[in-house]
């Protein structure tokens, strides 16, 4: 019986460092330390609903190609991708803070995961909130143009309110009433 011997091929070192779906993805790199003066958003909340779930800030690369892009994607192409999660605080101010890896312009998304299934829910009575860095009035239900969503980031932490949206009519999301 003859015997195959199979040559042993490398991967390339892209293929074989690929980093995993999770996600804890860029939490790590976005979480601020006490005592940090780097680049970062200090985010505050307008408008939210009510104080259930959790609040989840992701930073992107500013260009529509990358703006909402899979994690693991932009994190294996050597791109910007950084989160911060959050219990939503029942009482006080609604703050998260979020690294950026260099003073730079970047795209903001928040979202307001009011029943923590980390998917976004369109519903009228239990949907989630989303909110973005240029704050647009009103957001239609398709993938937002990455203009809505720049920020600049300073050399220091960088203050900014995010206003957040919810369902407020049949295909559109906008800013409630009173908040």
């Amino acid at each position: 019986m003859k015997k195959f011997v199979l040559p042993v091929v490398a991967l390339p070192a892209a293929l074989s460092a690929q980093v995993p779906s999770s996600p804890s993805l860029g939490i790590a790199e976005g979480r601020c330390r006490a005592g940090e003066s780097g680049p970062a958003l200090v985010i505050n909340f307008a408008g939210l609903k009510d104080r259930d779930g959790d609040l989840k800030a992701e930073l992107y690369p500013a260009n529509d190609t990358d703006f909402l892009a899979d994690d693991n994607i932009l994190l294996n192409a050597g791109k910007t991708f950084r989160r911060a999660v959050i219990d939503v605080p029942q009482t006080g101010q609604v703050q998260i803070c979020l690294r950026a890896p260099a003073p730079g312009t970047y795209a903001l998304t928040v979202l307001h995961d009011r029943d923590k299934d980390r998917k976004f829910n369109l519903s009228r009575t239990t949907g989630d909130g989303i909110g973005f860095g240029a704050n647009p009035i009103s957001q239609g239900p398709f993938k937002p143009k990455v203009a809505n969503a720049r920020i600049v980031v300073g050399a220091g932490p960088t203050p900014v309110t995010v206003h957040m949206l919810y369902h407020t009519g049949l295909l559109s999301l906008g800013r409630l009433k009173g908040k």
